[in-house]
């Protein structure tokens, strides 16, 4: 089963058909919301929305140990994460949708194992290649068949938030390798991992990264204008996944 894990700007999907919604509970304590089961196009999905359904959770405070373990345990094997970014790179403008490869964790201080010692022991996963290639190269072929432009490739950067970069740290992460920034980006993507399932992120440009647009403001509003309709596109892409890959 696909489980797709919604972020800013996709707080429910409404091409998804709900037959019911379940709370889950976990060693790990509460996941971000209740768990929506449903089909799109007759083919069974569930979905998560990261931040709460409200969006009333903030990047760093995000239980992702609760969130993974939660799908797991309803046999999810493949999740797709939707991620709003800021673009670094020069073609990631706002709006851009584009399939990270690759992953450079800045943050700190969030439980970022299953596996913390004592009776669970210690577990190191190979994470060399940090995103499941099959899921990536299904969402490129999905956006070809729903006739998005869907970028192959790139190095997201994952920072702590909630507040927005500096120019001179996305300086940093741009001569670090870093094409895009996120907040969410891990531990996710390294729990996933851990507990075998099958993970890839869809990150959306919300926004040029701090010192790249030309103006000295990120706006909010200005955000929020470019995330309604790219999450439309989002929708579409994910319509065609879903019925592609059978549910």
């Amino acid at each position: 089963m696909l489980a797709i894990i919604g972020g800013s700007g996709l707080t429910q999907l409404a091409n998804l058909e709900v037959s019911r919604r379940e709370v889950v509970r976990t060693p790990f304590g509460e996941p971000s919301g209740a768990l929506t089961f449903g089909s799109i196009a007759g083919c069974e999905v569930v979905f998560l929305a990261r931040h709460g359904y409200g969006h009333t959770i903030p990047p760093h405070q995000v239980n992702y140990r609760a969130n993974i373990w939660a799908l797991h345990a309803q046999g999810v094997s493949n999740v797709v994460a939707i991620a709003a970014v800021g673009g670094i790179r020069g073609d990631l403008a706002p709006g851009a949708l584009v399939v990270p490869d690759q992953i450079i964790d800045y943050t700190h201080g969030r439980a970022g194992t299953f596996f913390s010692g004592g009776d669970s022991g210690v577990h190191h996963i190979d994470f060399t290649v940090p995103y499941c290639q099959r899921l990536r190269a299904a969402c490129l072929a999905a956006a070809r068949e729903a006739g998005e432009t869907l970028l192959d490739g790139g190095v997201y950067a994952a920072t702590q938030g909630p507040r927005l970069e500096t120019a001179a740290e996305i300086d940093r992460l741009e001569r670090d390798g870093a094409d895009m920034v996120g907040m969410t980006g891990m531990p996710e993507a390294a729990l996933a991992r851990e507990i075998g399932l099958c993970y890839a992120t869809l990150a959306v440009v919300a926004n040029r990264a701090a010192g790249r647009g030309g103006g000295t403001v990120i706006s909010m509003p200005d955000i929020a204008a470019v995330l309604e309709p790219a999450m439309g596109r989002v929708r579409s892409l994910l319509a065609q996944l879903v019925v592609a890959d059978g549910g």
